[in-house]
């Protein structure tokens, strides 16, 4: 019979309370022992959770939200933000008034010298400036980085405005106020000076520590970000507030083109020159070779040019007796739009009884290398192209002269016709010759006076980078100039080059009325070949002549030209307020009134639809 397993003894079982099992005293604590840890990890971990923080994402400013916006969306949004601040109170948005009683740069020179964490809490500032950038440290404390306008150049403008509650004149509605201000809003700032005591900064910075910030007048429109900034030229040039408000050279080169045409009428108004104005419509379009825009008077039913240029006009008034005239003004060309030409430009222009062109060469010399020496400290300037190349122009004189004909012939290896045949048929056949062979194209219509200017662009110009005179022009190519007393042929002419760019043209005067006949029915021939910017025969000028043009200097400057090259532009329009651009198809934008729906108050004596 074989043996039974041994069973154990029941006095040696014991019962698991859980399972009700009855299992040895061993199994018993093993099992005990795991379920108080387990009973240990549970309470551990429903500690840790009843006491964790729930991670949430930050929430997000205002301002940081409506920089997601598209700009069409902040600026619904914005207007609507306005216009419920106008329905409460139309000055808090828009005040008539904010009295200043110091300007930004005049602060920063004089509390410069205080220290760090030095403040002045009895002095009152009062200031008007616009925000460039704002950010908080917490609720009670806000800092602004703000742009005051320019009086003059090179002045200082940009100070740090410091908001803190404590400072506050209205502590209890700190937040509200300061939660209404955005980047590119114009305020009021009322406060105290001081330097800030920051940990990471030596020396501090100088702010104004405001007890008051006004809403002056806000700027409905997302500014580009700080980051990027306003870089698109297109865009620059379509918008030029815009322009102004994000890039602070555009301001610069502004003050330069005030300085350079100031420096012109201190010049002449030195010697003695009367400033006068000549009319900007004509019935005929003369004093310089250009196509002119047409428009038409409807009272009187005829067509006007606008001028291209004043030059008859200010010879009449020699003729009449006033010996020494300029004017600066516009003058309008109906050309193309490149790098150096702009629809309409500024130039002046003046006229000397008494002088000849080589009085007027030596006056050239001087006006202008005086007026760099006063814009730039110096006679020396540097000068970047499109291409990156960098001119350095020493404007010191005497300047460069280059002779016309003889500086052709070198670079063609040609023996040009006498200069009393440049007009000549053969003259054009062997022009045509020359052009072929230098392989320099000319667009038609050939005439003998723009196919000499075309090699003279490519021979002369070209190299034309310090100040350059180039004289000896042929008759053909000036009809408004004086024989050359000398040469026949020629006149008595200089044009000045800089940069490889002209900047001023002159010439004795012709006084002549029947050689002055000639040139214009030249000139006429000219047109009729298809040279649209041929003059017309002016009877109001040759009659002013027949009445007596004494021996007479004339000059002009594009005063733009100089500009670009005082202020390091190679684009005439960044040296124009206000560029003439291309039409372009724009999507429509709301405009504030549409986006808050705003009616238009009625005016006391107008009737209001």
């Amino acid at each position: 019979m074989a043996d039974t397993p041994a069973q154990p003894a029941t006095e040696n079982l014991h019962e698991d309370p859980v399972t009700g099992e009855r299992i040895s005293k061993t199994e018993l604590k093993r099992r005990q022992k795991q379920r108080d840890n387990e009973k240990k990890k549970a309470e551990k971990a429903e500690k840790a959770a009843s006491s964790a923080v729930v991670s949430r994402p930050k929430q997000k400013s205002a301002q940081e939200e409506e920089a997601d916006l598209n700009p069409n969306q902040y600026f619904e949004i914005r207007s609507r933000a306005i216009k419920k601040i106008l329905d409460v109170d139309q000055s808090k948005a828009y005040p008539h008034k904010f009295h200043e009683n110091t300007r930004v740069a005049d602060f920063l020179a004089q509390y410069a010298h205080l220290k760090k964490g030095e403040t002045l809490p009895e002095v009152e500032v009062r200031v008007r400036v616009r925000i460039m950038a704002q950010r908080a440290s917490g609720s009670a404390l806000r800092f602004y980085t703000c742009r005051a306008g320019l009086l003059k150049k090179g002045e200082e403008n940009s100070v740090q405005v410091m908001c803190q509650q404590q400072e506050a004149t209205d502590k209890d509605s700190f937040i509200e106020t300061h939660d209404v201000f955005r980047r590119g809003d114009i305020v009021g700032i009322v406060g105290f000076p001081g330097r800030t005591s920051p940990k990471n900064r030596a020396d501090g910075e100088l702010s104004i520590f405001a007890r008051e910030v006004i809403l002056l007048t806000p700027c409905l429109h997302q500014l580009p970000s700080e980051h990027f900034g306003l870089k698109d030229q297109e865009q620059r040039h379509r918008n030029k507030p815009l322009d102004l408000i994000m890039n602070e050279g555009v301001a610069k080169t502004l003050f330069i083109r005030a300085a350079v045409i100031r420096g012109v009428r201190r010049y002449l108004e030195d010697l003695d020159f009367l400033e006068v104005e000549t009319p900007m419509m004509d019935k005929l379009a003369g004093g310089a070779t250009a196509k002119p825009f047409v428009t038409h008077h409807n009272e009187l039913g005829m067509d006007l040019f606008l001028r291209v240029a004043p030059e008859l006009h200010l010879k009449k008034l020699i003729v009449g007796g006033l010996d020494r005239v300029f004017e600066i003004g516009k003058n309008f060309r109906n050309e193309g739009i490149d790098l150096t030409h702009n629809p309409e430009f500024t130039s002046c222009e003046f006229y000397m009884a008494g002088a000849d062109y080589l009085d007027v060469l030596g006056m050239t010399e001087d006006m202008v290398s005086g007026i760099v020496k006063t814009v730039t400290g110096g006679y020396v300037t540097k000068y970047h192209t499109q291409d990156g190349q960098e001119f350095e122009v020493n404007w010191e004189k005497p300047w460069r002269r280059v002779d016309m004909i003889t500086e052709l012939e070198k670079a063609t290896d040609e023996k040009f016709p006498a200069s009393a045949e440049l007009h000549t048929d053969e003259a054009n056949e062997f022009l045509k010759r020359v052009l072929k062979k230098v392989n320099v194209e000319c667009s038609p219509p050939q005439t003998n006076a723009r196919m000499i200017d075309k090699l003279v662009g490519e021979f002369i110009e070209e190299n034309a980078v310090n100040p350059t005179f180039i004289v000896g022009h042929p008759e053909v190519m000036s009809p408004l100039a004086k024989y050359h007393r000398d040469r026949p042929g020629l006149t008595e002419r200089f044009e000045a080059f800089v940069c490889k760019k002209e900047i001023a043209n002159a010439y004795t005067e012709l006084n002549n009325p029947f050689e002055q006949r000639i040139r214009f029915e030249e000139q006429m021939r000219q047109k009729a070949q298809g040279d649209d910017e041929a003059q017309p025969v002016d009877e109001g000028f040759l009659r002013a002549l027949e009445l007596g043009l004494p021996p007479t200097g004339g000059w002009g400057m594009g005063i733009d030209r100089l500009v670009m090259f005082l202020a390091d532009h190679y684009s005439i329009k960044e040296v124009l307020a206000f560029p003439f651009m291309k039409d372009v198809v724009e999507e429509k934008k709301p405009f504030a009134a549409e986006v808050v729906d705003i009616e238009p108050k009625p005016v006391e004596g107008i009737p209001h639809k």
